[in-house]
């Protein structure tokens, strides 16, 4: 009895001081404690942040050099031709890897480039297929974002994909966009199920693949077969996407400071795209994520994101909102890399997510 008295004395001593020794190994581990405010703000130093150990030594040469271009005046801005140069840079070895034709056409008044594999549709997708919409904020990237987006697809799954030219900033605003999108879905149903198309985009693209399914909704419009949101979620703050991204993604992904903490007494409407301006951000047409209800009508969803994305905690929440309402979701997340950074068809990091996209739509399409 004194030897089990003795053993339960030593267990309780031991119970009481690990998590004492847990507490100065994490502090040693992370260093001392940093400032916390009484609503949470934590007041985080400079720091220095390498690239992800996890990452392909392709996709950690991607990284950096994404990173210096962004410091490279020019890079990023919008260009007459609609091809950045931070995205032209990898159009041509996207040619080269992903044979495809590219056919310019006007679908229901909406200017269009229908890109069709060279080496044939495939039999099984001759009655699919696919809507993408370009990214660049709602102002640009047409074609440069479409062909980085269209053309790898289009290859690899052996099927049509449809590159709208969607009405963008400062010309126009929302919901121009969103009518162009339904007005090609209009005509497209004419020849195609709704079970067989697919739409999917990044970035601002992504953000109007979530609009448009909601607006389908709203005017009365079948449910496409399935949906990709890449670089993206169905949310939109004052903040860019919204949540913890815009603090900790932006700086490793973008080469930029954080937005400054929220200012209390700003208006809530104030949202960062020209193409949103006067738009209500707790509109299901504006940000789907605000409503159950139209997140419950969405089709199969596949969201992709990565951890040093701006829309990251957006993507997140997104997916989470979906499969609470009962929807088949998908969420993909590549471990250190940034906004659209499947862009760069030399990356196997962008190969696997060209995979993923293929199989998702091949999996969610009708037959």
């Amino acid at each position: 009895m004194k030897a089990l008295r003795r053993l339960h004395s030593r267990a309780v001593r031991i119970a009481l001081i690990l998590p004492l020794l847990a507490g100065s190994a994490a502090q040693a581990q992370f260093g001392p404690r940093l400032p916390v405010d009484p609503d949470g703000t934590v007041h985080v130093p400079a720091m220095s942040v390498p690239v992800s150990d996890f990452l392909s030594p392709e996709a950690k040469a991607y990284v950096a050099k994404h990173l210096k271009d962004l410091q490279t005046p020019g890079m990023i801005l919008p260009q007459p031709s609609g091809i950045p140069p931070l995205i032209g840079q990898y159009i041509p070895r996207s040619h080269e890897l992903y044979a495809t034709n590219r056919q310019e056409t006007t679908i229901a008044g909406v200017h269009a480039y229908v890109y069709t594999p060279k080496a044939g549709i495939a039999p099984r997708n001759r009655h699919r297929v696919l809507i993408n919409l370009h990214g660049g904020a709602f102002r640009e990237c047409f074609p440069g974002c479409a062909e980085l987006e269209s053309m790898p697809i289009a290859a690899l799954g052996r099927m049509k994909v449809i590159s709208l030219d969607y009405r963008e900033s400062p010309k126009y605003h929302f919901p121009a966009a969103s009518e162009d999108v339904a007005a090609v879905y209009r005509q497209l149903l004419k020849t195609y199920r709704p079970k067989n198309i697919g739409i999917y985009g990044c970035s601002a693209g992504g953000m109007l693949t979530g609009m448009s399914l909601a607006w389908f909704q709203m005017h009365g419009l079948p449910t496409p077969g399935a949906a990709g949101m890449f670089c993206a979620g169905a949310t939109i703050s004052p903040r860019g996407f919204g949540g913890d991204a815009a603090y900790t993604a932006v700086p490793l992904g973008e080469d930029s400071a954080p937005p400054p903490p929220p200012d209390k007494n700003a208006s809530a409407k104030s949202l960062p795209l020209p193409y949103l301006a006067g738009a209500n951000p707790n509109d299901p047409l504006v940000a789907p994520a605000s409503s159950p209800e139209v997140l419950s009508r969405f089709p199969p969803t596949l969201i992709i994101t990565g951890t040093r994305g701006f829309e990251f905690s957006s993507a997140v929440y997104t997916h989470t909102q979906l499969v609470k309402q009962g929807v088949d979701a998908e969420l993909h997340v590549w471990e250190g890399l940034f906004h659209g950074f499947f862009y760069n068809p030399d990356v196997p990091e962008s190969r696997d997510a060209y995979n993923v996209i293929v199989r998702f739509f091949d999996r969610h399409l009708g037959h």
